[in-house]
C-alpha cells in the first residue's frame, strides 16, 4: 500500500484531485450564477453588479480566514482530519445557498461556505507532496490541479441544465458523496512523525518571527495575485467590461468562467510536465506570467471585437492563470513539516481573499479617478509588477528536501 502511495496516480493523489474538483465546482459556482441568482432575489442590472460584487468579496473573506483556520489545524490535528472538517462545511453551505431569499442571507452563507472551501486545496496539496517523490510532486499537485480545475466547466454545463438553487444542492451532495472516498487515503507519514513529538505545530505567527520566513511567505502570496485578479475581476465581471467596450454580442459570464478553465485545467497539466522537464518552479512561473501578460493586453484592446474574440480572449487569460497548483507546491516546499499545512492552505486563501482586501478596493478607487476599463487595466499592470517581483525574490524548490521541521525562532 506504502508503495501506491508513491504513484502520481495513488489514491491520495485522486482523492485529492476529486476534493478539488467538488471545491472548485463550488467556489466558481457564484461567478457563473451570480446575474440569474441575483435577478430572482428581485434585483436589477446594477444592483447585481454592486452586490454581485459584496457577495463575492465576502465569500473571499471567508476564504482569508479560513485558510488560517484550516491550515493551524492541519499542521496540529493532521491533513486529513481537515479535509473531512472542510468538505462537511462547504457541503452544508452550498446546501443551504440553495434556500436563501435575501442578499444578506445569501453573503452570509457565501461567507460560510468560503469558511469550508478554505481547507481543500492546501490540505491536499501538502499531503501529496508529503507523500510523493521530490520529482513527482510537480506532477503529482498538477494533476489535482487538472482534474479540480474542471470543475468550473461542469458548474456551467449544470447551470445550463438546473436552477440556480438545485446547482448549490448538486455541489453540496457532491461534496458528501466525496466523504466516502476519503475513508482509504494514508495520512503522511512526515506528519506522523513529527505527531506526538515535543515540536511546535502549527503556529500561524512563526511565520512572523523571522524575517527571512516572512519575506518567503509574503512573496509566496504575492506571485499568485495575478491569478485571482484574471478570476476574480477579469472573468467575473466580463459581461460589465464587454458591455464598455462595445462587444459585439451578449457576453455570458458563465461561459467566460467555464471556457477560461477548460483552458487553466488543460494548462494545470502542462505546469507540472514543464516543471518536470525544465526542473524548476520559478522558470515556469515567468513562462506563464509572460501569457497572462499577454492575455490582458489582448483583453483590454477589444473594443468593439466580435463575441468570438471575447471567448478566445479568456481561454488565452486561463492559459496564463495555469500556474496555480505550481505556485501552491512551491509554498509548500519553502517550509517545514510543523507549519506546511498552515502555509499550503493559508496562501493561496490570502490570494483569493486579496481580491477582496486588495485588488478590488483598488480597482473600485482607480474608478473614482477612471473610467471602468482603464481602471481594469491600470490594476492589472499593478498586480503583474508585484507578482514578478515576488517570483524574483523566491528561491528554487524543484529538488528540495521536504523531510524537515522549520525553528520556533
Amino acid at each position: 500500500m506504502q508503495q501506491k502511495q508513491h504513484s502520481v496516480f495513488s489514491l491520495a493523489v485522486i482523492v485529492a484531485a476529486l476534493g478539488y474538483f467538488v471545491d472548485i465546482y463550488d467556489l466558481l459556482l457564484f461567478s457563473i450564477i451570480r446575474i440569474p441568482s441575483l435577478r430572482s432575489l428581485g434585483l436589477n442590472d446594477a444592483e447585481i453588479a454592486k452586490q454581485g460584487l459584496f457577495i463575492l468579496n465576502v465569500q473571499m473573506l471567508g476564504l482569508l480566514l479560513g485558510g488560517i483556520l484550516w491550515g493551524v489545524l492541519g499542521d496540529k490535528k493532521g491533513r486529513l482530519k481537515i479535509l473531512f472538517a472542510s468538505i462537511i462545511l462547504y457541503s452544508v453551505g452550498n446546501i443551504a445557498n440553495g434556500f436563501v431569499q435575501s442578499v444578506e442571507m445569501y453573503a452570509l452563507i457565501r461567507f460560510i461556505t468560503g469558511l469550508g472551501l478554505a481547507g481543500e486545496l492546501g490540505a491536499g496539496v501538502t499531503l501529496v507532496t508529503e507523500l510523493l517523490p521530490k520529482e513527482k510532486r510537480g506532477l503529482g499537485t498538477s494533476i489535482i490541479a487538472g482534474v479540480g480545475i474542471a470543475g468550473a466547466v461542469v458548474a456551467f454545463f449544470v447551470n445550463e441544465e438546473f436552477s440556480w438553487r438545485v446547482c448549490y444542492f448538486i455541489g453540496g451532495g457532491l461534496g458528501l458523496v466525496l466523504l466516502l472516498l476519503r475513508t482509504g487515503v494514508l495520512e503522511s507519514g512526515m506528519f506522523k512523525t513529527i505527531q506526538n513529538k515535543n515540536v511546535e505545530k502549527g503556529n500561524f505567527f512563526m511565520l512572523f518571527k523571522n524575517g527571512k520566513r516572512l519575506k518567503k511567505y509574503l512573496s509566496s502570496i504575492l506571485i499568485g495575485l495575478p491569478a485571482w485578479y484574471l478570476i476574480g475581476i477579469l472573468i467575473s465581471f466580463s459581461k460589465e467590461f464587454g458591455n464598455r467596450m462595445g462587444i459585439q454580442g451578449t457576453i455570458d459570464p458563465g461561459k467566460a468562467v467555464m471556457y477560461s478553465y477548460a483552458a487553466i485545467s488543460i494548462s494545470s497539466l502542462f505546469a507540472g510536465l514543464l516543471s518536470m522537464w525544465l526542473k524548476s518552479r520559478k522558470k515556469v512561473l515567468y513562462l506563464y506570467y509572460v501569457v497572462m501578460a499577454v492575455g490582458i493586453w489582448w483583453f483590454f484592446n477589444l473594443q468593439g471585437a466580435s463575441l468570438f474574440s471575447f471567448y478566445m480572449v479568456t481561454i488565452v487569460l486561463g492559459i496564463g492563470a495555469g500556474f496555480w497548483t505550481i505556485f501552491v507546491t512551491m509554498a509548500a516546499e519553502q517550509f517545514g513539516t510543523n507549519i506546511r499545512a498552515t502555509v499550503a492552505t493559508t496562501v493561496p486563501n490570502m490570494v483569493r481573499g486579496s481580491l477582496a482586501v486588495i485588488v478590488s478596493p483598488l480597482f473600485v478607487w482607480l474608478q473614482t479617478h477612471f473610467d471602468y476599463v482603464q481602471s481594469g487595466w491600470i490594476t492589472g499592470i499593478f498586480v503583474l509588477i508585484i507578482g514578478l517581483i515576488a517570483v524574483f525574490i523566491s528561491e528554487e524548490t524543484y529538488h528540495k528536501d521536504l523531510d524537515y521541521i522549520e525553528a520556533t525562532n
